[in-house]
């Protein structure tokens, strides 16, 4: 049986530097590092007082990263909205990304690594190959490590698939905030379950109450209108999440 990573370090302090012009609403930290030990990111956009975060990871297979580019901003202001706390992680996977792969550096797929319902698929190099066991990559136990520090209400992983349009996709207690982010998007919204060893179906069997889903865009450039009606979309489902 799998063991969530605990926290090393205090890789959050950046959010708590001094309140100045410049830092109070947008802040940029190093989250951890890649299997090649390239940097992994992590953005704070928001107010940091507010209790209720929306978390964003922009790409976890190397070869769907259309969304690291995503920056949820306050629709009046174009500026980091005042009224949520949004955490985003552009790239959980720049090995992959450089090598224009669907796999982390190692050959695994990052999105079969996570301990829920895991089990071995394929092998390494294999476009699904799971991993020799749960958390066996550094990537995956990351991405766990900053769930389980902040423990967001929500969650949205992007992906992309070889349909035309964008889908929202999620299963279980995920259901209602993935129906709301569609419905504020205007993007189709269908029930999957979830496969094997996936973050999100961890996510929510490790954290009762919190919802984590799948954002499916279109292979190819992020168009200018789907980003910033997503961007839009994001940002006012992180108001409604800091309410609740």
């Amino acid at each position: 049986m799998a063991v969530d990573p605990k926290p090393t370090g205090d890789f959050l302090a950046f959010t708590r530097t001094p309140r100045r012009p410049g830092n109070l609403l947008a802040r940029r930290g190093l989250a951890g590092h890649s299997a090649a030990g390239q940097p992994i990111g992590l953005l704070q956009r928001g107010d940091p007082a507010i209790d209720g975060e929306l978390l964003v990871f922009g790409c976890i297979h190397g070869d769907e990263c259309a969304a690291k580019e995503i920056q949820p901003l306050a629709p009046a202001s174009g500026c980091p909205d005042p009224a949520s706390e949004i955490f985003l992680v552009p790239n959980l996977n720049p090995d992959g990304f450089e090598a224009s792969s669907r796999l982390n550096g190692r050959g695994v797929d990052l999105n079969r690594n996570f301990p829920s319902v895991w089990r071995p698929i394929g092998q390494r190099g294999d476009p699904q190959y799971s991993g020799p066991k749960p958390f066996s990559e550094p990537e995956t136990r990351l991405a766990a490590r900053i769930v389980r520090r902040l423990q967001p209400e929500v969650t949205i992983w992007f992906h992309q698939h070889h349909q035309p349009r964008p889908l929202v996709r999620a299963w279980g207690q995920s259901v209602p905030a993935a129906r709301a982010l569609a419905q504020l998007g205007q993007l189709p919204f269908r029930r999957l379950p979830w496969l094997n060893g996936t973050a999100p179906n961890w996510q929510n069997h490790r954290f009762p109450g919190t919802s984590s889903f799948v954002v499916e865009l279109p292979r190819g450039h992020l168009g200018s209108k789907l980003k910033s009606r997503l961007e839009r979309a994001i940002v006012r489902l992180a108001r409604k999440v800091g309410k609740d």
